[in-house]
């Protein structure tokens, strides 16, 4: 069997990155996928992919931030899937006016707390309910490794991604009891195609030095960590969030220049 055979599943954010690659992990792990994406055409070629490689899906345009886009989302699956199981919060992102606080325009830091943190909320606000009628429900939302410390830049996507962990736990505290499961993960540099083209090469080399795994992360690694959190075989984790980010956050601020002295002072070692 399956870990998710049979589920209905909502993903927000659908349309690519790292949502594209989920949702097709998600069907092949049985489920009956609910493709959502403000990008209408984005939602239909995940949907199209999840289609062609063997799964079950439909895509659902919404604009997370507006309520009624969420309230009709949520409808939709229980119209084409009779109910909802799962509810993947992958939708957000950040503005390029996402700099600093001094110079931070009002306006922007409304909208990437609406795209990050109402929007997460809303879908929450509208699937839990549906969990509820079926005595359980698996919540996964994607919250980022920015929430996890200090950025030099992005204070309002770090702020509203750490307001996403707090939500988490809410929702796992009021809900858990009547089967209702809400996990976070924090991803760290998780390369894909929206994101390699306005990324710096300097800045993803830096990342690859201060991790703890041999090579980077991909949106597959990320994907096989929602399966896991929204099957159940995670029923006995609540409640937690849970770092996939290669190490980054694990070690000391010092880790790739002390690294490197280490290997310096070995290399002379070695020839003395």
């Amino acid at each position: 069997m399956k870990p998710l055979q049979g589920k209905s599943v909502i993903i927000t954010g659908g349309g690519g990155g790292i949502g594209r690659p989920t949702a097709r992990m998600l069907a092949v792990a049985g489920a009956r996928v609910i493709v959502s994406d403000v990008r209408e055409d984005a939602a239909r070629m995940t949907r199209d992919y999840v289609v062609e490689n063997g799964g079950e899906a439909i895509a659902v345009p919404a604009d997370i931030t507006r309520e009624e886009d969420v309230r009709e989302l949520v409808a939709a699956a229980v119209a084409a899937f009779g109910g909802v199981d799962v509810l993947v919060n992958n939708g957000g992102g950040s503005l390029a006016r996402d700099v600093d606080i001094v110079t931070m325009d009002v306006g922007v830091w409304d909208a990437i707390m609406a795209l990050n943190a109402r929007g997460p909320m809303l879908c929450c606000k509208y699937a839990i309910p549906e969990m509820l009628k079926r005595g359980r429900g698996a919540i996964v939302n994607i919250s980022s490794g920015a929430a996890l410390s200090g950025q030099l830049g992005i204070p309002a996507y770090s702020a509203a991604k750490a307001a996403v962990i707090a939500l988490t736990r809410s929702i796992a505290t009021l809900h858990g009891q009547q089967g209702i499961r809400c996990n976070a993960i924090t991803p760290g540099l998780i390369m894909h195609e929206r994101l390699a083209e306005i990324f710096p090469a300097e800045q993803v080399r830096v990342d690859a030095e201060n991790i703890l795994t041999p090579s980077p992360g991909t949106p597959e690694d990320i994907g096989a960590t929602v399966v896991f959190l929204a099957s159940e075989q995670a029923r006995f984790i609540n409640a937690q969030v849970l770092p996939v980010d290669g190490g980054l956050l694990a070690h000391t601020p010092t880790y790739a220049q002390t690294r490197a002295m280490v290997s310096k002072r070995l290399e002379v070692k070695e020839r003395s």
